[in-house]
């Protein structure tokens, strides 16, 4: 059998028994410039998109290449967004496509500013990016392996080439991603609505805009306002809560006596307590913590996991840190071998790499997927949040609709 179908076959049969017996859902081809131009406008042409048909990936044209092309996009975010260590009211983003065989597959590069990342820093990479040189998407390993070995860094422009492949071999295929890697839609769960740190005023309008709209808040700590920001929201609700100090607490004896009192409050976990470096005085605190305490800023990719072992309950994953769905998913499977708990979280972000990140919600123990929603110029609608629970679209691939 030659590679090309071999690995066809091989991806099919990844999906499992549940796409075995349900067959391949159509799938729309989406049709695009086809030229890789990296300026023109990444929605394509919806109206003139083909009839939907059932897809028949061993007939996809063996000369077909992968076309690469991005462009600058702002995050306008619907409120001034304020951690411990700095506030912006928009966020630079860079929006991909991939195109191959009449395909096409999104992906995103977010980059809030303290990350160090900026639009200029991800389009240089990009450019880098030669996918022509691949025929098969299907050779994700590979791929993403070429990808990587580009730079050291550069975690954001990575993931994004990463979604947009998922993305499009799940529309080749003709199956969303939690399907193919067997996790149960059903379990995608809550996800946490983000306040960052304010005023008592705009805490309190934040605090009543998710009023009835989500099961766990989720409230940035880390200055010397955190029991003031705490008590305005349990002014109005009794909601669970999970804090994020961003590395905001200094003293370990003072983060433990907070950490006490915000258990008497009503919060859940504690995420990135304190700064990085000072790991000791964390494994002193989660050994006394009476709720877990996850790693956010300590751990970024796969490599990092051995050395937080023992000194955090559990880890954050971000797919703009981490470089994308395939290495999410090998920090989760090796987070879950060393008993750790595992959190799935995101930037600000649009839809496209937000609903990226659901489709592992179902396998995580929390998640913090709500970066499309502090934001007002969404492109795409994906995975939604009703009652508090994430929905995760049933399309192919990532599941998305340009808007």
């Amino acid at each position: 059998m030659k590679r090309r179908e071999f690995l066809k076959t091989a991806a099919i049969a990844g999906a499992g028994a549940i796409v075995a017996s349900c067959g391949f859902n159509a799938a729309r081809k989406e049709s695009g410039n086809q030229s890789g131009n990296q300026s023109e406008d990444l929605s394509g042409n919806q109206s003139g998109s083909r009839p939907v048909e059932a897809p028949n990936i061993n007939t996809l044209p063996t000369d077909a290449v992968m076309r690469l092309s991005f462009e600058p996009y702002e995050l306008q975010l619907a409120h001034t967004f304020t951690v411990s260590s700095n506030s912006r009211k928009t966020t630079p983003d860079v929006q991909l496509r991939i195109d191959y065989g009449g395909y096409t597959g999104y992906g995103e590069a977010s980059m809030p500013p303290y990350l160090g990342h900026s639009v200029d820093s991800v389009c240089s990479f990009l450019s880098k990016v030669n996918l022509e040189q691949f025929h098969d998407p299907f050779c994700i390993e590979d791929i993403i392996a070429y990808v990587d070995s580009l730079s050291d860094g550069d975690a954001p422009a990575k993931a994004a080439v990463d979604i947009a492949l998922h993305d499009l071999v799940g529309k080749i295929i003709g199956q969303p991603l939690y399907r193919i890697w067997g996790y149960d839609r059903a379990k995608a769960g809550d996800t946490t609505f983000t306040i960052g740190i304010d005023s008592p005023e705009v805490v309190k309008v934040k605090t009543l805009e998710c009023a009835g709209k989500f099961n766990i808040l989720k409230v940035k700590v880390g200055l010397d306002n955190d029991k003031e920001m705490i008590e305005t929201i349990r002014s109005i609700t009794d909601l669970p809560i999970a804090v994020d100090a961003n590395q905001g607490w200094k003293n370990k004896l003072e983060a433990l006596n907070e950490i006490l009192w915000l258990h008497s409050q009503g919060v859940v976990m504690v995420e990135q307590p304190m700064p990085v470096t000072m790991i000791d005085d964390i494994a002193w605190l989660t050994e006394r913590s009476p709720i877990p305490i996850f790693a956010d800023e300590a751990v970024q990719r796969l490599s990092d996991i051995h050395a937080v072992k023992g000194a955090y309950s559990g880890i954050n994953i971000k797919l703009m840190k981490c470089t994308g769905l395939l290495e999410a998913r090998k920090m989760l499977t090796y987070a879950r071998a060393e008993g750790m708990k595992v959190m799935i979280g995101c930037m600000t972000e649009t839809s496209c790499a937000v609903t990226a990140a659901a489709h592992l919600s179902p396998a995580v123990d929390f998640s913090d997927l709500d970066g499309n929603l502090l934001i007002t110029n969404d492109r795409f609608e994906g995975m939604v949040v009703r009652q508090g629970r994430m929905v995760l679209p049933d399309g192919p691939g990532l599941g998305l609709k340009v808007l």
